[in-house]
């Protein structure tokens, strides 16, 4: 093992950084350093040599020019082994550099900024410190490349046992980590460049779906021509949907969102516990508006076993309880306010396996921790843009379906009109129907759903299905399509479990037909214009 006697540092996170050179330097390290890395560590009381010192050449162009430099890079790349290679640094006064402290400007932290101005953008495009990360991970035999504070203790302790050398071991883990990290940001790069459809000097506007108010893009405009994805796995799992099948979760790194949640109980999740809680979560972010009441969704097997709202987290948690309390034991709950105790206590009588929430508060923690297998999960709510589903030999990609209903889109298509109330609760059944796996039909009353039929290959099954789940009286009640009906015979089975209104989107051949059955039964019917498919 050669010993670590030359390192350059610069870095843009600096956590750590002065301790793990502090202790570089009482190894007799010599430190080399740039701009504010260099400054952040003569603050400190470091001794370090500016990368002028070692090139010759100062800093210049706003710090574009740097390291970029036959004496950073010779010193990096040479091949200690190789006779040659040490005769020519040798000839050209170049010194080895064994280590190389480097991680990157963060371009992906300020892509993500609203309204980032193109310039900035640009500027924070590394080129200096991917270009020392490639020549010392490449040479990895030769220099140790260290990417990540999170490895400075290991680093330190191993140098400190080892009389200043690091293993070839650890030096290859590192380039490993290395060559990662920059393939990472390279595909940042790239899949955020491609989204700006010309250079400019104002903000950067990135195309992306969904956007309110905004002309529908086309598929060219929303989706990059190469599909670029970089996770980091979080978590093994003790196996898949099934025993025999092997998992793991993997995360995107943005904090937000169901992969990046905080569990603050319980057992380990399975992989069926994260696609319920995947479900249970985005049916209460529909819920997530300024004027929404509090809202509680019962999950089993991704479908909605109840859905509430109530003026209390407690309530609306009992009026989803009451649509189907035999389907909801062992459910997964998800909620769009914080759990308070009133809530907790509810809860607590019930066999449940994941409950997911923005927050929980200290007296909801302490009567869940009774239930010591129970996971409580914290989830940061993430804006929806991509869904992607594997098919053999690829991916299948299309935006989120993120579309809400306009006054608008309201088009009332019966000779009775719904009643306010009615209308209300098509709104609400409207919103929980979206959730169900297709064919859907859901029956519903003042916020509370009272029967769901999911997942039928007939719709009018679904229908009667829904209303045969139904615990809560189906007479007065609303329902909800997610897809038009084909054919009368859903409209009548509707009528007879006792539903008054129904919403659909419409667009069957027979639309004249189902309107008439409808106007003959006495229903009030809407059709919305939008189809809510969940395959």
């Amino acid at each position: 093992m050669s010993t670590i006697r030359r390192a350059i540092l610069s870095v843009t996170d600096k956590t750590g950084l002065p301790e793990f050179a502090r202790k570089l330097s009482a190894l007799g390290v010599e430190l080399i350093s740039t701009g504010g890395t260099a400054k952040l560590l003569r603050d400190s009381g470091i001794a370090v040599k500016d990368i002028s010192e070692l090139t010759g050449f100062p800093e210049m162009l706003d710090g574009r020019v740097k390291t970029l430099h036959p004496k950073v890079h010779g010193g990096i790349l040479h091949r200690r082994e190789d006779p040659a290679h040490v005769s020519a640094v040798a000839e050209h006064g170049i010194q080895p550099i064994d280590m190389v402290v480097v991680n990157l400007y963060p371009f992906e932290k300020t892509a993500a900024k609203p309204g980032v101005a193109f310039d900035e953008l640009i500027e924070n495009i590394d080129i200096g410190g991917p270009s020392m990360i490639r020549s010392a991970a490449k040479n990895f035999r030769d220099v140790a490349v260290v990417t990540s504070p999170a490895d400075y203790n290991a680093i330190a302790e191993e140098l400190a046992h080892s009389a200043g050398s690091v293993s070839l071991e650890t030096k290859w883990r590192l380039a490993q980590k290395a060559f990662a990290l920059t393939a990472e940001y390279d595909s940042a790069i790239a899949s955020t460049l491609e989204r700006i459809s010309e250079p400019a000097t104002g903000t950067a506007e990135l195309r992306s779906a969904g956007q309110p108010g905004a002309a529908a893009p086309t598929s060219a405009e929303v989706f990059p021509p190469i599909l670029r994805l970089q996770f980091r796995k979080t978590l093994d799992l003790r196996y898949g949907e099934n025993p025999h099948q092997k998992a793991a979760m993997y995360s995107d790194g943005s904090g937000i969102g169901v992969a990046n949640g905080r569990q603050l109980q319980g057992k380990e999740l399975s992989y069926n516990n994260i696609v319920d809680l995947q479900a249970a979560w985005d049916l209460a972010q529909e819920f997530n508006g300024p004027n929404d009441a509090a809202f509680c969704a019962i999950i089993k097997h991704t479908n909605p076993a109840g859905a509430a709202t109530g003026k209390t987290l407690e309530e609306a948690y009992k009026r989803a309880l009451e649509c189907d309390p035999i389907s909801a034991f062992g459910g997964v709950i998800g909620v769009n306010r914080p759990i308070d105790a009133e809530a907790a206590e509810e809860m607590h009588k019930l066999f449940l396996e994941v409950i997911a929430a923005p927050g929980f508060d200290e007296a909801a923690k302490v009567r869940f921790a009774t239930k010591k297998n129970l996971r409580l999960v914290e989830v940061i709510a993430a804006p929806q843009t991509w869904v992607l589903k594997n098919v053999s030999g690829g991916m299948l990609v299309q935006d989120a379906d993120v579309r809400l209903l306009g006054d608008a889109d309201l088009k009332v298509v019966t000779q009775r009109v719904p009643t306010p109330d009615e209308t209300r609760s098509l709104l609400f059944a409207w919103r929980i129907c979206k959730h169900v796996k297709s064919n859907a039909i859901v029956y519903a009353r003042d916020g509370q759903t009272v029967g769901v039929g999911a997942g039928q290959m007939s719709r009018v099954d679904s229908a009667k299905i829904g209303a045969l789940k139904a615990q809560l009286p189906l007479k007065g009640t609303v329902a909800a399509s997610d897809a038009f009906f084909p054919f009368p015979d859903g409209i009548e089975e509707i009528g007879r479990a006792g539903a008054t209104a129904i919403i659909q989107p419409g667009g069957s051949q027979r639309d004249a037909e189902v309107i008439a059955a409808a106007d003959r039964l006495g229903l009030a019917m809407i059709f919305t214009g939008v189809r809510h498919f969940r395959h």
